[in-house]
């Protein structure tokens, strides 16, 4: 039998230049934790799954690998580094001598979307400081990642930082149940400030929920801050204080010469139960995601019956070495990895189409000349150099790909395509365009909802469907269909079917009829998440015309 030649999912071999340049990254990491005085340790690779799960769930089942040993028991390769080594200090280091500093250089396995370019097994380095809370500690954790990005990345990057404090402090005087916390995160994390209008709409407290829906907009230098500090002018006593905190920090930082490297943002909230108040990432001009992440995390040895103070950070090793490696590659070869040189140029990824024709009447009332992509021909990357932007025409799925690696900052997309296809960037504006609705419909007549038996959907976004019928407790096998959907229930392979839906026009001429709409959709701006942070400036800008217009 011929053995698989594939490797698995996410993973992949890894080759003499590419090892060369991960040593050389790890080895000028090792040099920069062990002279600020960190010892190195380890630990399994393969975990009791119990670690994980505790009562705070820092990690979602689906996205860590798991299976049994010879005793039934549950285990899973290790998704994150700092809970073991909490456990790990929990219990081989139980009464040692405080603080204690360590780094570690480790593998972690997290299941990734399949063909979403995303590696599965994450090389990381990061130090941890355990035993330790004071002000310095935390300006000294921060400075130790810009040394750590000065000494082994070659591109231009900065430092962000957050307090988790906030949220946490707003969601408790909303008192906020688990399921609408878990949304506002996630709506605060993406910058996307339709959903979290939206939803703080539903709120008593007004004070709160404005806010709210003001704190992920709050990012850049010391006018964030000064922002946060009238946003905040006599609400509470506690934000106070985590404002003149977070003002010390950058005070400090710029001290020590680093005020080019760092800016603030009050809606990086990061795992918001696994980190306890200062929160940090690290974000350069080469990687479509955070080069390394960390803050403190205070309550986290509750978990395993300590209570000790600590804080800390994770590099993203395999980010750093392909971003030497690339480097290297364009100066042996004289050229720039076969990429079109950005010329500091914002890069907007547009969906053909009607989304297409309705970004440029946006930009025309905004004064922009767009007479190149109206005289595109057959190219796919157009110039406008009076908007100082290129734009890159691209199907749908593919604007959230080229925004979620970085080649693109900006997309511009169908919120369909945003909930079939998930993905991790900020979506900041509603284009108010393209509206329609998500619709389960079915031939005329039918109860859909009637009888015992096993229905059948016909639909182009499985994922939308599944969610659907979940939500309604119903067991619904679900046909993906590339082409028209409507034609299924005729042909007899589905009783219904989950579709986009305008006028109703093409349903009725098919026999079909809604049977409930399932949610409002419309056009979405999309940024890249590092993007947002390199060229703040640019894409404000853009955003700011394209509201005056809107």
């Amino acid at each position: 039998m011929t053995q698989n030649r594939r490797t698995p999912d996410g993973t992949a071999d890894m080759l003499f230049e590419e090892c060369e340049a991960e040593k050389k990254v790890t080895g000028s990491l090792e040099k920069i934790f062990e002279v600020a005085g960190y010892r190195q340790v380890r630990t399994p690779g393969v975990e009791f799954l119990s670690v994980f799960s505790g009562a705070a769930q820092y990690f979602s089942n689906e996205s860590m690998y798991k299976f049994t040993d010879f005793k039934g028991r549950i285990l899973t390769l290790r998704p994150d580094s700092t809970i073991p080594i909490a456990r790990m200090t929990a219990t081989r280091l139980r009464g040692h001598k405080l603080p204690i500093k360590m780094y570690y250089s480790q593998s972690v396995y997290r299941q990734q979307e399949v063909h979403k370019g995303r590696s599965s097994e994450i090389m990381q380095m990061g130090v941890e400081l355990i035993g330790e809370s004071s002000f310095s500690s935390d300006v000294d954790m921060i400075a130790l990642a810009i040394a750590s990005l000065e000494e082994a990345y070659q591109g231009s990057y900065r430092i962000e930082i957050g307090h988790v404090g906030f949220y946490n402090l707003l969601m408790d005087k909303l008192e906020a149940d688990a399921e609408d916390r878990e949304r506002v995160h996630r709506y605060i994390t993406s910058k996307n400030y339709a959903a979290l209008d939206e939803i703080t709409a539903k709120f008593d407290d007004d004070r709160t929920a404005e806010i709210l829906n003001k704190l992920p907009r709050l990012f850049g230098g010391e006018e964030a801050l000064a922002s946060a500090a009238a946003l905040f002018s006599g609400y509470d006593d506690r934000a106070s204080e985590m404002i003149d905190y977070l003002s010390n920090v950058i005070r400090e930082l710029a001290a020590r010469g680093f005020s080019d490297k760092v800016v603030i943002d009050l809606g990086l909230v990061n795992a918001a139960e696994y980190y306890s108040s200062l929160v940090f990432r690290g974000y350069g001009e080469s990687a479509g995601e955070p080069l390394l992440s960390g803050g403190r995390y205070d309550n986290l040895f509750s978990e395993f019956g300590e209570d000790l103070p600590a804080t800390g950070f994770g590099v993203n090793v395999d980010l750093l070495y392909e971003a030497l490696l690339s480097d290297k590659l364009s100066a042996e070869s004289g050229v720039s990895s076969g990429a079109v040189p950005r010329n500091g140029k914002l890069r907007i990824a547009l969906t053909k189409g009607r989304l297409e024709k309705d970004f440029v009447r946006f930009m025309e009332s905004a004064g922009y000349d767009m007479t190149p992509l109206l005289e595109k021909g057959r190219k796919l990357l157009i110039e406008i150099p009076e908007a100082g932007v290129e734009i890159f025409l691209a199907k749908a799925p593919d604007v959230i790909t080229y925004v979620e690696h970085g080649v693109c900052e900006i997309g511009i997309v169908g919120k369909d395509t945003i909930v079939e296809h998930g993905g991790t960037y900020y979506e900041i504006m509603d284009l108010g365009v393209g509206k329609c609705r998500f619709a389960l419909a079915t031939p005329g007549g039918r109860d859909f909802f009637d009888g015992y038996g096993a229905k059948v959907v016909a639909t182009k976004y499985p994922n939308v469907a599944g969610r659907y019928f979940e939500s309604k407790g119903l067991d619904v096998e679900i046909i993906k269909i590339e082409g028209s959907v409507e034609i299924a229930p005729l042909l007899g392979i589905a009783d219904g079917i989950v579709d986009l839906v305008e006028t109703g026009t093409t349903l009725k001429e098919n026999g079909l009829e809604v049977i409930e709409y399932i949610r409002d959709i419309s056009a979405r701006l999309i940024v890249n998440v590092t993007g947002m942070k390199l060229m703040k400036r640019e894409i404000d800008e853009l955003v700011e015309s394209l509201s005056k217009v809107i």
